[in-house]
């Protein structure tokens, strides 16, 4: 009698005997396309977030690269700078009115800078005089001058203003109801004035001094000595 043979299923085994189960293609496939999926919408996000707030306001600069105008040689030497404060307290007054009626008080507080320098423009060969053997010199300057004062505008300001109820109405129809460049002006001669009255001239003097005798010694002249002449006006 021939030997029964039995269908065996479609089973691999391991060593151990255990089975195996297949997993579909189909469902492999399926799996690959959710995770390339879900890596491409965290892709997508991220590039989203990193435009922002989209109803934020963006600040585009679109001015165009600074022109240059001129180049000039300096030929004054500032030797003392004066920082100086003043405080000014102006009235517009319109008579036979009272102040709530018509008129202006201002209180206005400026902080400026005054250079004191000494102009080497004019000078010629004989404002140096060497001694023959070359150990001395003298040297001839023309007194120092201040420039112009140079107000700074983060440390100026309008401290208080009282206006009458003319001046207020008629602000509101002025192109620039706050114009306060009189102010600036009156604050700009008051500071020139201060500077004057201070040593600034004089320590521009010394520091100048300082300088050329320094320089001259360094050029190996022994015994330096530097006079100015005297202020015009």
């Amino acid at each position: 009698m021939p030997p029964l043979l039995l269908d065996r299923p479609s089973v691999d085994t391991f060593s151990s005997g255990r089975k195996r189960r297949r997993v579909p293609v189909k469902l492999i496939a399926a799996g690959a396309v959710v995770a390339g999926a879900v890596v491409g919408i965290n892709a997508v996000g991220d590039w989203i977030a990193g435009w922002g707030d989209p109803t934020e306001p963006r600040v585009i600069d679109r001015s165009p690269a600074p022109l240059l105008l001129a180049l000039d040689d300096l030929s004054e030497y500032h030797a003392a700078t004066a920082t100086l404060r003043v405080d000014i307290d102006r009235e517009i007054d319109t008579p036979w009115l009272p102040a709530v009626i018509s008129g202006e008080r201002v209180t206005f507080q400026a902080t400026g800078t005054a250079d004191a320098y000494v102009d080497f423009e004019g000078l010629d060969g004989g404002a140096v005089t060497l001694s023959p053997d070359g150990t001395s010199a003298t040297i001839v300057l023309p007194a120092p001058q201040l420039a112009e004062v140079r107000i700074d505008p983060e440390q100026s300001r309008v401290v208080d203003r009282d206006r009458g109820l003319v001046e207020r109405v008629g602000a509101v129809f002025a192109e620039n109801p706050t114009d306060d460049s009189e102010l600036y002006a009156l604050a700009e001669d008051k500071l020139a004035a201060a500077a004057a009255l201070s040593d600034v001239l004089d320590r521009a003097e010394a520091n100048t001094r300082d300088m050329l005798t320094n320089l001259a010694k360094g050029l190996g002249v022994d015994e330096v000595t530097v006079e100015f002449e005297e202020p015009v006006g």
